[in-house]
């Protein structure tokens, strides 16, 4: 399995998470931000359907939703996707952030973004709690990458 060569992104994780508020705080009512995030969900790579197993999909989400990792060159890169357009919005907002980051970036840098644009409270039960396996996913993700590199190092 093999993530995306061009998810490394050339913007800190700061520099991502403020381009996306000042993204949002741009579009002034909620309908455009949810038509800006079906927008970004289309942006993501095509995620291939033997992807679509068990074992990579996420579950506490009520959409269908699918992430695989890859650590690369001490970076752990991210694809994702969902049968929501919506969510695989959100999708590529975290991928936006943390695809392409070093585990400890990802670890350090919690995603504040999401309360600084207000979208948390403007999703449903049911998405926020998907938004938040879908955070906790690339945070275990990250902290198993973290813990193997520092057991590899110690041999």
């Amino acid at each position: 399995m093999a993530v995306d060569k061009g998810a490394v992104p050339e913007e800190s994780i700061l520099q991502a998470q403020q381009s996306i508020v000042d993204s949002f705080q741009c579009l002034g009512n909620w309908v455009a931000r949810y038509e800006y995030l079906i927008d970004l969900g289309r942006s993501l790579p095509d995620f291939p359907e033997k992807w679509r197993t068990q074992a990579n999909r996420l579950h506490g989400c009520q959409a269908q939703v699918w992430m695989i990792s890859e650590l690369r060159d001490h970076k752990l890169l991210f694809q994702a996707c969902s049968d929501s357009a919506i969510v695989t919005g959100l999708l590529a907002l975290l991928m936006k952030v943390y695809s392409g980051r070093l585990p400890e970036e990802i670890l350090s840098h919690p995603p504040d973004f999401l309360q600084a644009i207000e979208l948390e409270q403007h999703l449903s039960p049911n998405r926020a709690n998907g938004l938040f396996h879908m955070m906790e996913r690339i945070r275990l993700e990250a902290q198993a990458a973290l813990d193997a590199e520092t057991a590899k190092a110690k041999q």
